[in-house]
């Protein structure tokens, strides 16, 4: 076994670890590129494809930032990652965007960084030869723009890189993949809408978000597939007052990934395939926010079996001063001594232009 698929080995160990936690992904790479980033969302069942409605739509749902008008934001948001093990890793994320006129749309930049600990060297015999740290990164650069009446479009390009071993362990290159994707996504938001007789102006909310559509990862000489996930989402606005706003939604969530011991099926071919297997994850959420301050949230994310078997329930809150606004959430998984287990996740988003809804 060469050296550089020793390190290799360590590290994937790692990262399975960290993708059983999110779907295990279907074999893909780089899953940190499925982690919620935001502790509203993520006190919310880790959804949020149709209530994209701030700068955290980047992710969610790009086709939100059509919505973003006048506004100005930054979020920013940073977690430890499996507490449970007291590993050294955390996932770190931070965006900013603004309304531009001359475009018609918002513009927003985003980086993400997953710090997946440390490791040790060895050679074939298995002597120690020295430490070396691990990490996987995001640049992304989105737009948004309504493209008809109430109709929000947006896209997002981004540059991965995945740093699982350094080239000095194997060589030129070693255990570094590089790949970019893009993301593509609509939301729909009817200011004038009646069904069976019922007025539903400003109440009814449509998403979809076709994530990391890209090249395979190639680590020396052997390729992974991106994380290609298809999302659909639905929220709808119960109560809205002087004082009182309550949403309940929805995402259906299914990873374009087909693969198996031997290979994985190229995109697009893999949109088609991978209905076969792997099931569809499922989340649904409330959020209650009282005079526009204090939010309170809860939700409930579930999968079958072929899809990691994760089921959790959520809780969360927020409270918004002035420009800040600073949420927190917390899990609560149904297995005993689950990693995801006590997480605790805050984020915080600047939000200049006043734009956002809660």
């Amino acid at each position: 076994m060469t050296l550089l698929r020793t390190c290799g080995i360590l590290v994937c160990t790692a990262l399975l670890s960290v993708t059983s936690l999110y779907g295990q992904a279907g074999g893909a790479a780089v899953p940190f590129l499925l982690i919620s980033p935001d502790a509203r969302a993520s006190g919310m069942g880790d959804i949020g494809t149709a209530i994209a409605d701030d700068i955290n739509a980047v992710f969610w749902n790009p086709g939100g930032l059509a919505f973003a008008k006048e506004s100005n934001q930054v979020a920013l948001s940073y977690s430890k990652w499996l507490p449970q093990f007291n590993a050294d890793l955390f996932y770190s994320y931070g965006t900013y965007g603004t309304y531009v006129d001359a475009i018609g749309g918002t513009l927003a930049g985003t980086f993400i960084f997953m710090n997946l600990g440390e490791f040790t060297k060895t050679n074939e015999n298995g002597q120690a030869l020295g430490k070396f740290r691990s990490n996987e990164f995001c640049l992304g650069i989105s737009y948004g723009t309504e493209i008809a009446p109430d109709l929000g479009a947006g896209v997002q390009v981004k540059y991965i890189q995945s740093n699982l071993a350094p080239a000095s362990v194997g060589g030129s290159g070693a255990g570094t993949g590089v790949s970019a994707a893009f993301d593509l996504g609509f939301l729909w938001t009817p200011s004038k809408l009646s069904m069976f007789g019922a007025n539903l102006d400003n109440t009814l909310r449509l998403g979809v978000n076709l994530q990391n559509v890209g090249p395979k990862m190639t680590y020396d000489k052997e390729s992974d597939p991106l994380p290609t996930n298809l999302r659909l989402g639905a929220a709808v606005k119960l109560v809205e007052d002087e004082f009182n706003d309550l949403t309940i939604t929805a995402d259906f969530m299914k990873l374009l990934v087909k693969r198996d011991s031997l290979s994985s099926d190229p995109i697009p071919k893999s949109f088609v395939t991978a209905w076969g297997r792997g099931g569809i994850e499922t989340g649904v959420g409330m959020e209650y926010i009282y005079d526009r301050i204090v939010a309170l949230r809860g939700g409930y994310f579930t999968e079958p079996a072929a899809a990691g078997a994760r089921e959790y329930f959520t809780l969360g809150a927020g409270v918004r001063y002035d420009v800040f606004k600073l949420d927190f959430s917390y899990y609560i998984t149904v297995e005993q001594n689950h990693p995801l287990g006590n997480t605790l996740r805050f984020s915080l988003l600047v939000d200049w232009g006043g734009n956002t809804d809660g």
